[in-house]
């Protein structure tokens, strides 16, 4: 086991080099970049362009020399911990996607939590329970949700919000905290916002998860080994989380690899709705815009959360089920 994950991390390190010279080259493939943009844009409004700045900005940042080693210098100032510069927002990249990955984070969690917990229960019980008056309910519920487009159900949410609960409309806090350093009070602001992104963002991944978990969990509970142990007279609950609920969770396990980037990139309609203060919108105007350090570093994120998600995924799967062999060459 040991042996492996020690593969698995060293495989990581090789696939984020291709990786990111990949993203490199998306973010070049558009001619000219943000600052060639920039001057454009600003002479046709009829402004005056400081070509010094605009010049000492290219140099600075090696927009001048030569892709390879633009890349290079990229790279190595990752390593780093130095993602680049802004040129739209005019800040250090680092400091531009703080607040905003902290908020990201925190959607994607509160998302993936609550599409777990409603998901599990309601997919055992249909499984369970098919063809029962609660199974249909529920199925309905659930293509209803498969149904609905998320900005659809974002502008229903954000009235009913509105309305009902005087919740502001949009963003994840109160205008009087925008900007503000974290406090107790932001912080329950944040709270009472978030679960409309939540509700939106996690609606169609709970319902797709539990059409899922039921078809698998239906598909061992008729197999030999179900029916040989309820035939020694194992205890029904025992019987379903020891082996058929265990092995109905294979596919959601490997789906960790996925779920992580996918709930970051996925909501950028959503975001865009809401108003929502997190990485979603930022990258679209990044790449509109060719702000290629922004771009390439949340690129790289994702990036990062495939492969640490593909990881995890791995070695939860072998946890979870025996059968699995790493050795696959060895007997």
């Amino acid at each position: 086991m040991i042996r492996y994950l020690a593969h698995r991390l060293l495989v990581m390190i090789p696939t984020l080099a291709i990786i990111s010279a990949l993203v490199f080259v998306i973010i070049q493939l558009p001619e000219g970049d943000f600052l060639t943009s920039q001057i454009a844009e600003l002479e046709a409004q009829g402004e005056t362009v400081n070509r010094e700045r605009i010049e000492f900005l290219r140099s600075e940042y090696g927009l001048d020399r030569p892709p390879v080693e633009q890349y290079l210098r990229w790279v190595a100032g990752m390593l780093q911990g130095d993602f680049g510069y802004s040129f739209e927002h005019r800040l250090p990249v680092n400091e531009v996607v703080g607040d905003r990955l902290f908020l990201t984070f925190l959607v994607s969690f509160a998302t993936i939590v609550f599409t777990w917990l409603v998901s599990f229960p309601i997919g055992v019980y249909s499984a369970t329970h098919q063809y029962s008056a609660g199974d249909h309910a529920l199925t309905f519920l659930g293509f209803i949700g498969l149904a609905t487009p998320n900005f659809l159900l974002a502008l229903v949410l954000l009235y009913f919000a509105n309305v009902h609960f005087g919740t502001s409309i949009g963003g994840l806090m109160d205008p009087e905290y925008l900007g503000e350093p974290m406090s107790w009070g932001k912080f329950v602001s944040v709270l009472e916002h978030l679960w409309i992104p939540v509700v939106v963002i996690g609606t169609s991944g709970t319902a797709g998860m539990i059409r899922r978990l039921r078809a698998n969990l239906l598909d061992e509970l008729g197999k030999q080994y179900v029916v040989t142990a309820r035939a020694k007279g194992m205890p029904r609950m025992r019987l379903l989380v020891k082996y058929p609920l265990r092995m109905a969770l294979n596919p959601f396990v490997a789906d960790i690899g996925n779920l992580l980037p996918q709930v970051v990139s996925g909501a950028a309609v959503v975001a865009v709705v809401l108003s929502l203060p997190t990485t979603g919108p930022m990258l679209i105007d990044a790449l509109r815009s060719q702000d290629m350090y922004l771009a390439g570093s949340f690129l790289m994120f994702l990036a990062v959360l495939t492969v640490a998600g593909m990881f995890l995924s791995d070695v939860a799967l072998a946890a979870l089920d025996p059968r699995i062999r790493f050795e696959g060459g060895r007997r």
